[in-house]
């Protein structure tokens, strides 16, 4: 990685301004129901305090309108974050103005101060240079470690650049170090598994993939679209009509390629999108017209396993099935462990997006994976070959 990290930098007695992204899930109750994104930023975070900074921290949650609802309010975080780095952190009402100024300048090295959600600002999805300009106000240097936004030029991650110096965190560095290595000299065999439900999601990606990869894997709602546009009947399942010929289109390119795709050969199917509806197993060519298929079936599975035998690089995004629901996670279940297990026999393996990510950690198998990244649509972008607004803002070295 040719970008300057928190490592290339003497942060001692600096105020450290470092964006992060803690768009974290919360139950009804506003505790945090998966503090994933968290945890990942404590080695920056711990290493800034080590190293005698004061850090500020500044993020969002969720999609706030000018209402400003409280139950968007980084407040809900600063308990966890205090426990998770076992001291207490500070909060301010705002992330710019007085109140934020002030907490920042009070704020002595060795301290942690999380400012209010950013996007109670409309000026920071906007990319305003004044508000970048008051963000950067609040510190010396800027430390990027949000690369789940790096795909969104927003000001405290790409406008913020023009009156701060910005590094990459940890996290930064290892998503683009392994995702970017990875693409740009993957080891072959290199298989690719795009799941999810939606063609129209995941067409850049298939695209960018056919070039680089010698298998596709495709499941999930996803490949009914593919299904449909060879003629076989779907009945009731996920499908895009006005993505048949593009269906068609990449078949066809990956064919002339000579990039094996791998499609359903089985679908479990139900008569009902429930978790407890009835269900069975038909070939792909059989799906009776009221059913609709929400997994992968056994003899698919067992294809999905045989694709990933002897990969050298592997590359997963998007579920195989209904994977919330157990009876639909079979497929999903076959997959993790398939690429667990190309990872012990010394693959690189990487997993992204939100559901992908939901998924291994349902099986219990993340920590056989050599990486699992934190962005969601920020991976499907790096995946695709997109320059990134929030990785390009940070320092060459």
């Amino acid at each position: 990685m040719n970008k300057k990290t928190i490592k290339d930098i003497d942060v001692k007695g600096k105020k450290v301004f470092v964006r992060v992204d803690y768009n974290v899930p919360f139950d009804e109750n506003q505790n945090i129901t998966n503090d994933e994104r968290m945890v990942r930023t404590l080695p920056t975070i711990n290493y800034l305090l080590d190293n005698g900074a004061a850090v500020i921290l500044a993020c969002h949650i969720g999609r706030p309108t000018e209402a400003r609802e409280p139950q968007f309010s980084t407040k809900h975080l600063v308990d966890h974050l205090s426990e998770l780095l076992k001291k207490d952190v500070k909060w301010a009402p705002d992330c710019v103005g007085p109140e934020a100024e002030n907490a920042a300048k009070d704020l002595q090295p060795g301290e942690v101060l999380l400012l209010e959600n950013l996007r109670y600002h409309k000026a920071e999805k906007k990319n305003d240079p004044a508000f970048a300009k008051q963000l950067a106000a609040l510190a010396d240097v800027a430390v990027d470690d949000a690369f789940g936004v790096s795909h969104r030029g927003h000001a405290s991650n790409a406008g913020i650049a023009e009156y701060v110096e910005v590094v990459a965190g940890f996290l930064m560095e290892a998503e683009i170090n392994y995702i970017g290595k990875t693409l740009e000299a993957p080891q072959h065999p290199f298989v690719a598994i795009i799941g999810g439900a939606k063609v129209s999601d995941k067409i850049g990606v298939i695209n960018n993939m056919i070039d680089k990869v010698d298998t596709i894997i495709i499941g999930g709602g996803m490949a009914h679209t593919f299904d449909a546009a060879k003629g076989f009947p779907i009945g009731d399942s996920l499908c895009e009509p006005d993505k048949y010929d593009l269906a068609r289109d990449l078949l066809k390119k990956a064919e002339e390629k000579g990039v094996k795709v791998v499609l359903p050969v089985d679908l479990v199917i139900a008569d009902k999108f429930d978790k407890d509806a009835a269900f069975k197993t038909v070939p792909v060519d059989q799906v009776p017209d009221g059913w609709q298929a929400l997994d992968s079936g056994v003899e698919t599975s067992k294809e999905y396993v045989k694709a990933l035998e002897g990969a050298k690089t592997v590359i997963w995004n998007g579920p195989m099935g209904v994977f919330e629901f157990d009876n639909f996670a079979k497929g999903t279940l076959a997959v993790a462990k398939a690429v667990a297990k190309a990872t012990e026999n010394g693959a690189v393996s990487i997993v992204g997006g939100g559901d992908s990510v939901a998924a291994l950690k349902k099986t219990g198998l993340t920590e056989k994976i050599s990486h699992v990244s934190t962005g969601g649509g920020a991976t499907l972008e790096f995946l695709e070959g997109k320059e990134m607004p929030g990785v390009a803002a940070i320092a060459d070295k």
